[in-house]
């Protein structure tokens, strides 16, 4: 079996076009929805993010600035996704610990904390006087 007949038999949409792009942002949504949720970090990290958010409206900062302060925090939402599907996924394989699940936890985590880190340096250095 090539990948080039594993990837249709991956596609289960029969949709295409704008009603697939429709079902996407829906299935989106559902998504956005059920981490919020079940994910405490998740609905803390997006409290953060919408005053900070808001924050930088009123900054004297540059267009540019603001785009890379508001980019840093929603690196962290990105992120923050990334983890929680790699912890679903992990789940849904086995619930007992294996040190594999274990590591791939843990790296998880690992990008939440970089994402960050990297967003108090934006936010610092942007800010410092």
């Amino acid at each position: 079996m090539t990948l080039r007949t594993v990837i249709p038999m991956l596609n289960k949409s029969p949709l295409s076009g704008i009603p697939r792009i429709k079902q996407a942002f829906f299935n989106s949504l559902k998504g956005l929805a059920s981490v919020w949720q079940t994910e405490e970090a998740f609905r803390q990290e997006v409290w953060l993010f919408v005053p900070l958010g808001v924050l930088t409206f009123w900054l004297s900062v540059t267009s540019l600035e603001q785009v890379a302060l508001i980019g840093s925090l929603l690196l962290v939402l990105l992120m923050e996704l990334v983890n929680t599907a790699l912890e679903y996924v992990v789940d849904r394989i086995s619930v007992e610990h294996h040190p594999l699940s274990g590591s791939i936890k843990d790296i998880g985590s690992a990008l939440v904390l970089l994402s960050s880190v990297f967003a108090l340096l934006v936010w610092g250095v942007v800010l410092w006087p």
